[in-house]
């Protein structure tokens, strides 16, 4: 049994030393001649117009955040749903409390309308509401 470990534990320090000398060799074997031009932050090969503390909309992490979650979900439906037979009545009730976790978790993000690209024309000013007329 203990074997096993020691296989495993070979296997890490082999994985760990072929890293670490691969970036020594690396280090003594490639050019150093830094220039200005080498250093200077890449932006597609445009010059930087301005600063780079640019705020994005919060809206795109939250539905990023939302995504992730329930594609975890299906992640973890899928194969249970494919042994559902064979788990029994207690796997079961785990994932109805799973689903039931989720749908509250959706239901909160509903109700606080993170789902919702747009605001609404009730919530927009009236100087930003020329041209978006309800159908």
């Amino acid at each position: 049994m203990y074997f096993d470990f020691a296989s495993t534990l070979v296997y890490v320090v082999v994985a760990c030393l072929f890293i670490l000398g691969s970036l020594l060799i690396g280090s003594l074997i490639r050019p150093r001649r830094p220039t200005e031009e080498k250093l200077s932050t890449y932006e597609c090969g445009e010059e930087t117009i301005g600063t780079a503390w640019v705020q994005f909309n919060v809206r795109f992490y939250i539905i990023a955040l939302i995504f992730l979650i329930f594609d975890v979900e299906i992640a973890l439906l899928f194969p249970w749903a494919t042994i559902f037979k064979a788990a029994g009545l207690l796997a079961f009730a785990e994932m109805l409390v799973f689903v039931g976790i989720l749908v509250v978790g959706f239901a909160y993000v509903w109700v606080k309308r993170d789902l919702e690209w747009l605001k609404s024309l009730g919530e927009i000013g009236t100087e930003d509401r020329e041209g978006l007329t309800p159908p």
